[in-house]
């Protein structure tokens, strides 16, 4: 076809999908993201859904361009962490698809609200092997809690407020929405249908009273936070009534700053690598009550903590499935935590000298154990201790990090002060490459907020060039890339079961600052102790500044056995 023809016909169906009476369905989905308050979405782009390109064009909704489809899928995924609404991605059909995957598992398992668009062929191509065909309904079903398909045109603003809805109600997670490409073309009469309200649940006056009473008869109870279905205030009564009743909190594995760091009531996290004053915690308490989250394999070292089944293990939950946990329920309440926070506010309970004690001694092990490093000099090998001992001193009090999975973060979990929700951002599923993306997302999220990555070298390598998404659209996280080539979570594990046979975990990088400097940001390799301080002081100065910084950290490797 003539680019004439061809831009004469594009000009034309433009000009139908824009009158007053009529609008595409690709642009219609538009218009629903934005009478949701959607803010942004994390995008690849692919020919199969041009229509909603083409829409978010003259859109409200910032359209963040990414380098992967993975990366895509983990920054919606840390959009829908730290917001009331879900993440949004779009991707094209089977390989953009399959590439998206990692952050609906991580979505599934995380609990958090995502809304994955993918771009299908057309309807009358179906069933054909068609180019990049594939089974949406088979691929995703069994990670998703729902799988629409837009197979009309006329409801494509019912199924943008069904995918929200479904994505945030209940039990968070991810929904996917499948949108064949001749269908986004077809023009509709513009309608508009309203958000769908979910129902929060709440204490009935008979949770309040068995609440009430269990706490009455408890010497040691213990809440444990979890889960992302929390908000700004709701943390913040929580931990004032927590306080005020002399209260011990917990956090979930990776999901710490819910009660705030400095909180005389917080006592530590618990799940892999936890600290030795919270290993016992799950057995020592009375009354454990778990909000937002439940005992999972990870919390209770696969399922075999808190099995005695005289426990009192109270979860606050909206999910009647309590899919996922261990050991005894003795009542559930069914509710999101703001619905939960907002009645156990009300509740009248008389503290206890008895539960204060108890806090004040998990509180004192957790204090000291999460005291900073002292700094140290010199030119041995540098280490993440002091990268830690120079950084933490010059953090503001609103300061996030953001994480994937391997042995590097637990620097993080130990050390960082996470005094201000939402403040760490991670994936509970275990899974890499989720760090950068997830700086990305926090730094659009909260713009001029502190944003600090700690990253492996192999973690780092999954996704790290989405430091180029962050050049694009002027974000500066600091990031961090502890390197001693190799990954070391596994060659723990081979350690332990195979010992002195290493194999399938060594790896050769390339120069990590050098890589930040190609993309536009600020670049330093550290290798001795005396080298830290003032590569992080100058990190955080070009931060400051708008730029992101990163740093090599190029610490000792444990000597390979072969």
């Amino acid at each position: 076809m003539p680019n004439d023809e061809l831009l004469l016909r594009t000009s034309s169906h433009r000009n139908v999908a824009d009158s007053s009476a009529t609008i595409t369905a690709g642009h219609a989905i538009v218009r629903a993201l934005e009478k949701h308050g959607i803010p942004r979405v994390f995008v690849v782009p692919g020919e199969s859904y041009l229509e909603i390109l083409d829409g978010l064009r003259d859109s409200t909704i910032e359209t963040v361009v990414c380098r992967h489809e993975g990366g895509a899928a983990y920054m919606a995924e840390a959009e829908g962490k730290l917001g009331e609404l879900p993440g949004v991605v779009m991707v094209t059909r089977g390989p953009g698809a399959a590439n998206a995957h990692v952050g609906i598992h991580t979505a599934w398992q995380d609990s958090t609200p995502v809304v994955l668009f993918v771009g299908l062929i057309p309807l009358n191509h179906r069933g054909r092997e068609a180019f990049q065909e594939f089974d949406i309904r088979a691929w995703f079903e069994s990670g998703a809690k729902r799988v629409l398909v837009l197979d009309s045109a006329e409801r494509a603003a019912e199924v943008v407020a069904e995918a929200i809805f479904a994505a945030s109600s209940g039990r968070p997670g991810p929904v996917i929405v499948g949108v064949p490409e001749d269908v986004l073309r077809q023009s509709i009469d513009r309608t508009e249908h309203p958000p769908i309200p979910r129902a929060l649940g709440g204490m009935s006056g008979t949770d309040a009273s068995i609440l009430q009473s269990a706490l009455s008869q408890s010497s040691k109870p213990l809440f444990v936070t979890g889960g992302n279905d929390w908000d700004t205030s709701t943390a913040r009564d929580l931990t004032e009534w927590l306080e005020r009743h002399g209260i011990a909190a917990a956090a979930e594995w990776r999901t710490e700053g819910v009660v705030g760091f400095d909180s005389p009531s917080y006592v530590g996290p618990i799940g892999y690598g936890r600290p030795r004053p919270t290993h016992d915690l799950l057995d020592e308490t009375d009354l454990l009550i778990f909000v937002g989250t439940l005992p999972g394999d990870v919390l209770t070292n696969g399922f075999l903590a808190r099995q005695d089944m005289y426990k009192t293990n109270f979860l606050v939950s909206i999910d009647p499935s309590l899919r996922g946990r261990s050991g005894a329920v003795s009542h559930q309440i069914m509710a999101k935590p703001s619905a939960f926070v907002r009645d156990l506010k009300s509740l009248s309970v008389e503290p206890r000298a008895q539960w204060r004690e108890w806090t004040e001694k998990m509180r004192a092990q957790q204090v000291a154990f999460s005291e900073p490093p002292r700094p140290a000099y010199g030119d041995m090998c540098a280490s993440m201790d002091n990268v830690m001992a120079a950084l933490i001193p010059k953090l503001d009090p609103d300061a996030m990090v953001t994480f994937g999975a391997g042995e590097h973060t637990n620097w993080a979990h130990r050390y960082f002060p996470t005094r201000a929700f939402p403040s760490m951002l991670s994936s509970g599923n275990g899974s890499m490459g989720y760090s950068i993306p997830a700086a990305v997302a926090a730094s659009l999220h909260y713009p001029g907020r502190q944003v600090v990555t700690i990253a492996g070298d192999g973690e780092f390598m999954m996704n790290g060039f989405e430091l180029a998404t962050a050049i694009q659209y002027g974000v500066a996280p600091l990031v961090i890339v502890m390197d001693n080539q190799e990954y070391g979570t596994i060659r723990t594990h081979q350690e332990r079961h195979h010992p002195g046979r290493i194999a399938g975990t060594q790896l050769i990088n390339p120069d990590f600052a050098a890589l930040a400097v190609a993309c536009g940001g600020y670049g330093a390799r550290i290798e001795t102790e005396d080298e830290v301080r003032p590569a992080v002081e100058q990190a955080l100065c070009e931060t400051k500044n708008g730029r992101f910084a990163l740093l090599h950290l190029v610490v000792e490797q444990r000597r390979q056995a072969y």
